[in-house]
């Protein structure tokens, strides 16, 4: 009888456990969409109007590019501030690489950069800062220990590395594994025709 009861109220615990992380894990994704779409409003209405509307009414940050990496579906709005809130809501600019030609941009594994693991050389990525637009082609992916290597920038060279932790299926957050896809300036001669961007 004893055991029974034990056995219950694991049971109970467990469940509420799991119904617990599962409403958590599915708020994550939830924020992080809904934030993508106000973000897009925010870029719209900046472009249109030249002036710059926050996404949120409490947002500190603003959307600072477009990436986008028309072969995988990947259309993503870049936030300025590289802070923990800030990766909640999208992609951010490393510190120092928004405007720069060595661009940065990391993004959480499990919700916007989970495309990473699909991009493959010469996959094409676009990357839209005010008025201007830049392709790149991805030119390798590499796994890092952050703890043995940092990421150099180089304000002379163009290069752009998109970074996430990993392993990509991990269940905790974190780690010092890094996943770096670095892309260099597309040149129509070097890309996999089948991999060409759409027009625009």
């Amino acid at each position: 009888m004893i055991s029974q009861r034990i056995l219950s109220g694991v049971s109970a615990v467990l469940l509420t456990t799991g119904v617990v992380q599962g409403i958590r894990g599915g708020w994550i994704h939830a924020k992080a969409g809904l934030a993508q779409v106000l973000l897009h409003r925010s870029w719209e209405r900046t472009r249109a109007g030249g002036v710059e509307e926050k996404p949120w009414p409490w947002a500190d940050t603003r959307p600072a590019a477009l990436l986008e990496a028309p072969a995988h579906g990947v259309r993503l709005f870049v936030l300025e501030g590289n802070s923990g809130r800030n990766l909640a809501f999208g992609p951010v600019f490393s510190d120092g690489t928004a405007r720069g030609r060595d661009m940065v941009i990391n993004g959480h594994r499990d919700t916007h950069f989970r495309f990473l693991q699909a991009l493959q050389p010469g996959d094409r990525i676009r990357v839209r800062r005010g008025a201007t637009s830049a392709w790149y082609a991805v030119a390798q992916t590499d796994v890092v220990d952050s703890r043995m290597r940092d990421l150099v920038i180089d304000p002379g060279l163009d290069r752009l590395s998109l970074v996430t932790c990993f392993p990509f299926d991990s269940p905790s957050a974190g780690g010092p594994l890094r996943y770096v896809v670095t892309a260099l300036p597309a040149h129509d001669g070097d890309i996999n025709p089948r991999r060409s961007p759409s027009s625009g």
